[in-house]
């Protein structure tokens, strides 16, 4: 009977025992749960590329040389950079739009035009001009993006956007040579020249392109965008006297294929969850 009393006793102190152990022992560490994927937020962007650009054609703002050249024009703009920053709000996992504002270098434009002056039915003269000029650009636009679905952090998208340009033409010159063809006035030179000018016009774009997430705070962009820059003009066209009618010389329908590298830095980007530190007794 006494050996029962002392296993009963030994139990209890036991039980005790582990207890006042167990009062002792720090806690299990307490996580926070992960956050909720959410969407949306405003976010900042920059971009760097270059332009690949057209023109329609170029003419004297009254026609005047409408009726003198052959229009057999070759023109070309040599490429150029494009510097941009933005702001913009992802509404959801698909949507997204921003507001954004362009300088567009300056790019060298050439351009060659073979010309004929008939006289009385027949062709008394020809000859050939060369036209050289900067063109420049300033680009706010406001654009819309559709996100098509992440693929190993990939996003392709597409989107559209309209706004305003300032189209600005330079170091304009006009410098040819006419021949008669025999009738008596031999082969002569001829100059023009223009000063600067600007111009505002609408203009629209619809862009591509691949968009890479680094982290939640950053995300990467190779885009393509084709934007029509409307048209721009020359202040008055004189000649090598100075003598002018008046007349600028406009650029009609320009337009570019751009390539860019871009960069989105989200301003809502979730906070990091750590584990929360072990607590200890003492």
């Amino acid at each position: 009977m006494r050996s029962v009393k002392y296993l009963l006793a030994a139990g209890a102190a036991s039980l005790l025992s582990s207890a006042a152990l167990a009062a002792d022992l720090p806690p299990p560490p307490a996580y926070a749960p992960p956050p909720m994927e959410e969407f949306g937020g405003w976010y900042l962007r920059g971009d760097i590329g270059f332009s690949n650009q057209r023109v329609k054609n170029i003419a004297m703002a009254d026609g005047r040389n409408a009726a003198l050249l052959s229009l057999q024009e070759t023109t070309a703009f040599d490429t150029a950079g494009i510097f941009g920053i933005g702001i913009g709000y992802q509404f959801n996992n698909w949507l997204r739009g921003d507001i954004t504002g362009q300088y567009r270098g300056n790019s060298n434009f050439k351009g060659t035009d073979l010309l004929t002056y008939p006289a009385g039915g027949g062709v008394i003269g020809n000859g050939v001009n060369n036209y050289n000029a900067t063109k420049s650009e300033w680009l706010v636009m406001a654009n819309g993006y559709v996100d098509l679905g992440t693929w190993w952090c990939v996003t392709p998208y597409i989107g559209a956007g309209i706004g305003m340009a300032q189209v600005t033409i330079a170091n304009y010159t006009d410098v040819g040579s006419v021949n008669n063809n025999g009738g008596g006035f031999g082969t002569f030179p001829s100059y023009a020249s223009a000063p600067a000018a600007s111009k505002w016009n609408v203009a629209w774009a619809l862009h591509t392109g691949l968009a890479y997430r680094v982290n939640p705070a950053m995300t990467v962009e190779l885009g393509y965008s084709y934007v029509n820059l409307g048209s721009g003009t020359t202040g008055p066209v004189s000649d090598y006297t100075g003598f002018t009618r008046g007349v600028p010389m406009e650029f009609h329908n320009i337009t570019s294929h751009d390539l860019k590298l871009g960069v989105r830095w989200d301003l809502n980007s979730p906070p990091v969850y750590a584990p929360a530190p072990l607590i200890t007794k003492g």
